[in-house]
């Protein structure tokens, strides 16, 4: 940013200005099918095959096409009969829903709820709280809440987590050696994604998922298969009610829901639950010490402006509401991916 090419022409600016068209042509080709069809279809396809196909227009499938492959997420190759399509590796892996890797719940969830909280940031910067009542009526005082404000909604949440988890739960489980701690439990565990990968890497281990009733209801029926014995479960409120004992807590995405207030009440009562020689794992997206980066984690920031009353923090500041809790021997490990890791000693 700055360059003189930027001065003489705002190429980055511009770059910026589009920035939500190429997220919504993204999420419109995966909400439409398109990268599922060319997996399935094991051949490329005409545009008018396509639309055929997934039911849509012609003339707007045909430019939906083409954006994918500026985005190089499709590769196109013209031949006697015209233009045939086909998914890029980036693609079969990632945006078609059969791969363990997919992100397409994540991306469906962004674009049905989280898009639709940005059209008010103005709003949210200038009153310092989430935007649910203009966008879904429901109230801001009760985030989850909103965001569990149907059975269809919450699933979509608990799915779209677990594809989070599907690329980046190894490397937060394995920052550190959590061999030692043979009885885990996962507050706020959801779907149960952490927990499964928990369990694969340290087979010796079992995972107690702390979660809402319904939430815990849905994890059952629909994300943990009743054969995997070494995850359990456990109906709560982490606020208002008991925390089970256990060697090892783990917060993923939990702290940056709350304000600093609410993560020393979560962090004292975690501390009194906790065993002696145990500890805790908190797994959050950390700032640089000054907030210069990592941009990801800034617009994450802003987005537990407009959705929770929370923020992201620097490992500092993380560091500082572990020890206000009790916890010592604070270590830090930056996995270079979305997430990293905080380990606390009791």
């Amino acid at each position: 940013m700055g360059s003189t090419e930027d001065l003489d022409y705002p190429q980055t600016i511009l770059q910026y200005s589009s920035g939500f068209l190429v997220s919504k042509v993204m999420f419109t080709a995966s909400e439409l099918g398109v990268f599922d069809l060319l997996l399935e279809s094991g051949e490329p396809l005409s545009s008018d095959a396509i639309a055929a196909r997934l039911g849509t227009s012609t003339t707007g499938m045909e430019r939906l096409l083409d954006a994918c492959v500026g985005l190089k997420l499709l590769a196109v190759e013209l031949t006697q009969e015209g233009a045939l399509y086909r998914n890029t590796e980036i693609s079969n892996i990632y945006l078609t829903k059969s791969s363990p890797k997919s992100q397409y719940h994540i991306m469906m969830y962004y674009s049905n709820t989280v898009y639709l909280c940005w059209h008010y940031l103005a709003d949210a910067v200038r009153e310092g709280r989430n935007q649910y009542e203009r966008v879904f009526g429901v109230s801001s005082e009760d985030p989850f809440g909103a965001m569990y404000r149907s059975e269809e909604e919450m699933l979509k949440f608990m799915a779209g987590q677990n594809s989070v988890w599907s690329i980046c739960g190894r490397d937060v489980l394995s920052a550190f050696d959590l061999s030692p701690f043979r009885q885990i439990c996962d507050l706020g565990g959801g779907g149960g994604a952490l927990a499964r990968e928990c369990v694969s890497l340290y087979p010796n281990s079992t995972v107690t998922i702390y979660d809402l009733p319904k939430v815990v209801q849905v994890a059952k029926e629909q994300f943990i298969p009743p054969e995997e014995h070494r995850i359990t479960f456990h109906e709560g409120d982490f606020f208002n009610n008991s925390i089970p004992e256990a060697e090892l807590y783990i917060l993923s995405k939990i702290l940056h829901d709350w304000d600093d207030d609410k993560c020393r009440q979560l962090l004292a009562k975690v501390y009194k639950a906790c065993k002696p020689g145990g500890g805790v794992l908190l797994v959050e997206s950390l700032l640089n010490e000054d907030k210069s980066g990592p941009l990801e984690t800034q617009l994450y920031s802003m987005n537990m402006l407009v959705q929770t009353e929370g923020k992201e923090r620097t490992a500092a500041e993380y560091s500082k509401l572990l020890e206000a809790a009790g916890f010592g021997e604070v270590q830090v490990k930056r996995t270079g991916k979305l997430y990293d890791a905080v380990l606390g000693r009791k």
